[in-house]
Formats: C-alpha cells, sequence, structure tokens
C-alpha cells in the first residue's frame, strides 16, 4: 500500500506541524571494543579521563578476577590474618615464597594498569588517583619483598592483594558505569544509504554515493533515502526531514523544492539534481556539530582526581617527614620504614577509588528502577545547579503524532463529516489520516464503505460512497478545483492556522463540507512538569524547529513563557549555549536535530522513544517517554551529588586523623598504630564510603 500523501497547507501559516515520530532508519550494528588498548567510545570528557584512557570495563574486570584468584591464597598464607582469626595456614616445602611469588604477579599484572597510569599523570605533572596508588603497592612491593629476602620487619603482601583488587572493582565499576559508547556519529553517517539510482541520458544506474557530482540527476523512490542535499527536477511526493530538520511533518515536495540527504521519501518518485554531496550535506554539518559539542565538553576535572592529587601529595610529604623524624628519634631505619610503610599504606585510595563508583552503581540501579538511565556520571556534578531545562517540543512535550483538535461542518452534521473523511482515510497510511481514522473510531462511528480510492499526489484522496465523491486534503486542492468554500469554513480555517494546526478539508463534487483541525497531541503530564519545575526554582523554555503558531500554540497550553520557534539543528545548539550564560541549563530532546544541544548542555535528557543518536548523545535518558521523569533525574542527581560528596569528604577526611596516627604522632603515650592495623582502618573507611552510598536508595524521587 502506497502512504498517502501530505495533506496540509505547508507554510500557509508558515506553519509546519508536529509529526509522528519516523522510523528508526540509524544502523545498530556498531560494536563497542573489548580489549584492553581500545578506548572506550564516548564523549570527549570520558576520552580525557587520565585514569581510564586505552582501557575498558572488560580490561579492569578482567584483571579484577584474576587479582582476587590471587589474592585468595595471599590471604590465606598471611601470618596477620592467621594470628587475628586463630588458625594455621597449611605448611609444605617452600611455602614461605608463595606470597612473595604471587605478590610479584598481583604487582605486575594487577598494577600494571596503575603503574600505566601513573607514568601518564607524572608526564603531564599532574599526579593524580593513578600515581597515588601506584606509590602505596610500589612501597607495600619492594619492602614486602625486602623482607621476604631476609630485611627485618613484617610483609605487606595481603595489603597489596587488597588494595589491587579493591582498586580494580572500583575502576571496573566506574568505567561500567559511564560506557554507553556514544555512536552518534556512526549513526549520523549511517542514515545516508551507500547506493544511488543515477539517471544519465535516460538510463538509471546504480552507483556509490560517494561518487555522486554537483549537477548529477538521482532517482529516489518511493520509500528510500535521500542520497545527498539537491533540487526536486522532477516528481511531487511528500518528504519525512522531521529527523533532521525539525520539520513536524512529511512536507510535500515537487520540481524546485529543496531536498536533504538521509531525508525519507514518501509515495511519489522524484528525480533530484545533486546540489550538495560528502561533507556539504546539511547531515554532515549535523555531525560536525555533534563532534564540536562532544570536544568542547571534554575537559572536565573530576573531585575525585583532584582529591587524589591533593592526597598523593599529603602522603608523600607525611611519608618522608615520618621516615626523617622517626629514623632521628629512635636511630633505628627498620622502625623508621614500618612508620613511613604504615602512612604510605593508610593513605592508600581504597574509600577514594570506591567514592565515586559505588554512588554511581547505586543510583544507576535506582534510576533504572525508575526508568531513567544513566549514560554519563559526570552528569550528576553537571545537575547539581540546573537552573533552566530546555525542552524540544515534539516528541518531547507532545507525542509527536496527530489528534483532532476540531471538527467544523456545514450542510451536513459533524459525526458524519467526520465518517465520511475517515472511510476515505482508512486506506491511508499518512499520520494525518490515521490521526481522523483514530478519533473516528474513539467517537464510536460507523464508517460507509468507500469505493475508487485514489491518491492525488500531493494533494489528497478521493473516493465514492454512497454514489457520491468525495475528497480528503489539503484547503489549497479546493480552491485549486474551484469549489465552494462557506465563509464559516473559511474563518475556521483562519483560526486553526492562527493555532498552528494542521487542516484538512472534506469535500463533495461541488464545495467544501468540513474542515478537520489536527494538532500534535501535549503529553498528559508536561503541563504538571512544567508547573513542579516552577515551584522548585527552574525556569522551562521550550526550543523548537516548528512554526511560530505552533510553537505559541504549545507553550500557552503548558503554561510556559519563553519558548523559541523555527531553530535549525546548529541553531539549537547555540540557543542553549545563550541560556547557559544565565544559568546551568538541561535540554531535553528525542531527535537527530536535537544531538547538538544534548551534547551542548550541561545535562542533556533523552525521551527513549527518540532516535539512536539523540539517546547515544544524551547523559540521561528517560525511558517513558514521561516529561515528569525529568523532575525524578534532577532530584536523582542532586541526591547522588550529595553523596558524592559526603563520600569524598569522608575518604580524604579520615586522612587527617589516619595519617598522623600511622606517623606516630601518640607513641609518647605508648600508641603505635602497625602497618595491619593501618590496612584495617584503611579498610573500614571503605565500609563507611559503601553504606552511605546505599543509603542513596532511599531517596524519595517523588517528593517535592
Amino acid at each position: 500500500m502506497k502512504r498517502s500523501v501530505e495533506h496540509d497547507h505547508h507554510d500557509r501559516a508558515g506553519g509546519r506541524h508536529p509529526h509522528e515520530a519516523p522510523p528508526d532508519h540509524a544502523a545498530r550494528a556498531a560494536a563497542e571494543g573489548h580489549d584492553d588498548q581500545a578506548e572506550p567510545a564516548g564523549h570527549a570528557a570520558h576520552a580525557a579521563h587520565a585514569d581510564h584512557a586505552g582501557h575498558s570495563p572488560e580490561a579492569f574486570r578482567g584483571r579484577f578476577w584474576v587479582s582476587l584468584l590471587l589474592t585468595l591464597p595471599v590471604l590465606y598464607l598471611s601470618e596477620q590474618l592467621q594470628a587475628w582469626f586463630g588458625y594455621r595456614a597449611v605448611s609444605f616445602p617452600g611455602s614461605g615464597w608463595v606470597n612473595p611469588l604471587l605478590g610479584t604477579a598481583l604487582f605486575l599484572y594487577g598494577g600494571l594498569v596503575f603503574l600505566r597510569g601513573a607514568r601518564a599523570e607524572l608526564a603531564a605533572r599532574r599526579p593524580g588517583m593513578m600515581t597515588l596508588v601506584s606509590l602505596a603497592i610500589t612501597v607495600a612491593y619492594a619492602y614486602s619483598m625486602a623482607v621476604a629476602f631476609g630485611a627485618p620487619g613484617m610483609p605487606f603482601f595481603w595489603e597489596l592483594g587488597t588494595l589491587v583488587v579493591i582498586m580494580l572493582l572500583g575502576h571496573w565499576l566506574e568505567t561500567a558505569s559511564v560506557q554507553g559508547a556514544s555512536r552518534a556519529l556512526a549513526d549520523l553517517a549511517s542514515l545516508v544509504p551507500h547506493v544511488a539510482h543515477r539517471v544519465e541520458n535516460g538510463a538509471v544506474e546504480d552507483v556509490p554515493v560517494a561518487g555522486l557530482r554537483h549537477g548529477d540527476h538521482v532517482l529516489v523512490r518511493p520509500g528510500e533515502q535521500l542520497p545527498a542535499d539537491g533540487r526536486v527536477v522532477e516528481g511531487r511526493s511528500s518528504v519525512n526531514v522531521a529527523f533532521l530538520t525539525g520539520e513536524s511533518r512529511p512536507v510535500p515536495k515537487a520540481a524546485g523544492d529543496e531536498v536533504l540527504a538521509g531525508a525519507v521519501n514518501g509515495e511519489g518518485a522524484l528525480t533530484v539534481a545533486v546540489a550538495r554531496t560528502g561533507g556539504e550535506t546539511t547531515l554532515s554539518q549535523v555531525q560536525r556539530l555533534v563532534e564540536e559539542a562532544q570536544a568542547s565538553r571534554g575537559r572536565f576535572q573530576r573531585l575525585a582526581d583532584r582529591a587524589a592529587g591533593w592526597l598523593f601529595y599529603v602522603a608523600l610529604g607525611a611519608g618522608a617527614l615520618t621516615f626523617v623524624a622517626w629514623l632521628l628519634a629512635a636511630g633505628e631505619p627498620q622502625q623508621a620504614i614500618a612508620r613511613a610503610v604504615t602512612v604510605l599504606v593508610i593513605a592508600c585510595p581504597h574509600a577514594l577509588g570506591l567514592a565515586i563508583p559505588l554512588v554511581t552503581v547505586n543510583a544507576t540501579a535506582m534510576s533504572a528502577a525508575n526508568g531513567i538511565l544513566v549514560r554519563d556520571r559526570e552528569a550528576f556534578e553537571r545537575a547539581r545547579d540546573i537552573g533552566i531545562v530546555a525542552f524540544d517540543k515534539t516528541g518531547t512535550l507532545t507525542e509527536g503524532r496527530f489528534g483532532v483538535a476540531s471538527v467544523h461542518a456545514e450542510g451536513v452534521g459533524a459525526r458524519e463529516a467526520l465518517a465520511l473523511a475517515a472511510a476515505l482515510e482508512t486506506r491511508s497510511e499518512h499520520p494525518l489520516a490515521r490521526a481522523v481514522v483514530e478519533e473516528a473510531s474513539a467517537r464510536g462511528l460507523d464508517l460507509p464503505r468507500a469505493e475508487a480510492f485514489e491518491v492525488v499526489a500531493g494533494m489528497g484522496v478521493r473516493g465514492r460512497v454512497e454514489g457520491v465523491t468525495y475528497g480528503v486534503g489539503r484547503p489549497e486542492w479546493a480552491q485549486e478545483q474551484g469549489l465552494g468554500f462557506p465563509e464559516g469554513l473559511r474563518r475556521a480555517l483562519a483560526a486553526a492556522e492562527g493555532r498552528g494546526e494542521s487542516a484538512v478539508v472534506l469535500v463533495d463534487e461541488e464545495r467544501v463540507l468540513a474542515l478537520v483541525g489536527l494538532a500534535d497531541r501535549v503529553r498528559p503530564s508536561a503541563a504538571a512538569t512544567v508547573r513542579a519545575l516552577r515551584a522548585a526554582g527552574v525556569e522551562p523554555v521550550m526550543i523548537t524547529g516548528d512554526a511560530e503558531a505552533v510553537a505559541a500554540t504549545v507553550a500557552a497550553e503548558l503554561g510556559i513563557e519563553r519558548y523559541h520557534a523555527r531553530v535549525l539543528p546548529g541553531d539549537k545548539a547555540a540557543r542553549v549555549r545563550e541560556l547557559k550564560r544565565s544559568a546551568p541549563t538541561a535540554f531535553v530532546g528525542d531527535g537527530i536535530n536535537d544531538a547538538p544541544a544534548l551534547l551542548e548542555a550541561d545535562l542533556g535528557i533523552a525521551i527513549g522513544a527518540g532516535t539512536n543518536v539523540a539517546i547515544e548523545s544524551a547523559d540521561l535518558v528517560l525511558v517513558e517517554n514521561d516529561p515528569a521523569d525529568v523532575l525524578r533525574a534532577l532530584r536523582l542527581s542532586r541526591a547522588t551529588y550529595r553523596k558524592m560528596l559526603q563520600n569524598l569528604a569522608w575518604a580524604t577526611g579520615y586522612n587527617a586523623v589516619a595519617i598522623p596516627l600511622a606517623a606516630g604522632v601518640l607513641a609518647w603515650t605508648g600508641f603505635v598504630l602497625s602497618p595491619a592495623a593501618g590496612a584495617v582502618l584503611m579498610s573500614l573507611s571503605t565500609v563507611v564510603v559503601a553504606l552511605n552510598a546505599v543509603a542513596l536508595r532511599r531517596t524519595d524521587l517523588d517528593a517535592g
């Protein structure tokens, strides 16, 4: 069945009207890397994350499980654990060398990722988490091996093993929580077909799209995507460009009209003269906008990294000072080394390494249960001060599908007119036609049988009902046929256009019988969401590619005071950039044309039913397509940020007490903290961080 033609009056009132959400034509085959050397895809911020550069969650996961298996016998054979738990490990020839050998394997295999990260941080002169972890495991390993070869003291192999395992777990959880590799650019590129039907000397031949040149004529059959930007030279059809430009419904195209690469052709064949190819196309320009937006926010300095950098200098200075002080005071190198190592061990960032990932894991699980998918953990930090939420209109505040807003009839009853229109539109697949049929069904109307159904390209449809020929289509069609147009229906048409509605008319062979106004359905929860945002001190703003009349009508219905209409893809990102100057801004959208704005915003939120590229460009995805989830997402983000700060404060703050104790400031009272006791205290701090992260689940996301 051919899709019916567009029956609207394109641009009659400057109007472009809501559309049914277009099909997702993006490829979904981009695979995520699982190799140690494969850098995870995603926002540039992720790529700039020095801790994880060149590593996927699978890399950390594999090292974690191997290191855990190596650590278990180390724990079992540890003299400290034997003394604490009152057991004696199995002894056999060479058993004394098991822990040194396993410790070496842990250091070289499990710790290698941290050593490499430390090298990168030091090369950049920005020591952070990796440097601190590397310092701790290196000191613990070197000291323990020295003891194993006869130096006096007690080895730290079990502390080494647990530190490596817990840090690998933390980084595994972290990379897994932020991966959601962004395939936005690949999805955009996939919208252009690989093959074009070039017309030359009356013959049609299939050629690679890359081989097209300016001035070439290409044939675009019904249902196909346009391979390049150009101008129609022959044919008549309607073209769906909603996924790219923000146009809210299929647009009629005829000779002389411009068309864009990636657009989906409707019911008629078009011959197009190529004007722009490759990187010159509008689609490629959107690609560049996405890429630039990704790069522009790739320098987000995380609190945990800064804290680790500070802690590195504190631990290094405290360890050196402790060694010198004890060497001078006691004159015993062994005791001085033990105290210095204890300082470095107790400063090991077990808790700091897990402070953020544990909160993120709990927040991600909690958000998933509430229909919110978190793709970027940095979004939690960016969301804490959101003062403006900018919404795309179609598919976000509205459902992206038409509904009948009004029916006006003269000479027949409104119900009879709707039944006649629906009888003809039943055989059409057009969004406007479906809306008419759905309304007739909702009103319980009995539809008469239509015969001799015919599509009039670019105008509408006609058929015979009970021996009378009727047509349903664009108001201009009636005027072109010279049919009578009652004044009352003309006024109704003007009013509908003023509200930004699409209008179709029912005609017989002599005159216009009825006019049906259709508009995009506003989501039931949209108005309540706008009111709740205002109550929370957040300003709602609407940014749309639709016409002024459509935008004004929807804004008035929802109570949105500030809106921007007829905004092109590049301008959406620019509008968001302007809003960010006055307050941190979130953007909520669902289309490919929203991708640059989603990336430009401090917090990008995608509606789950939207296109793949929009979802892959966002920080948060609303699975249920409910604007009310924006509020829940903001509440969750703020609660998560608070937990992050609390955990970071504890993970670093406990060092203010623990490091001096490890250095022996109370030695004059007889209290000296052993390295083993330091390791236990360090582990307890991890427990506190974990419990605080779990407490996030008690947050009520529906609370005002």
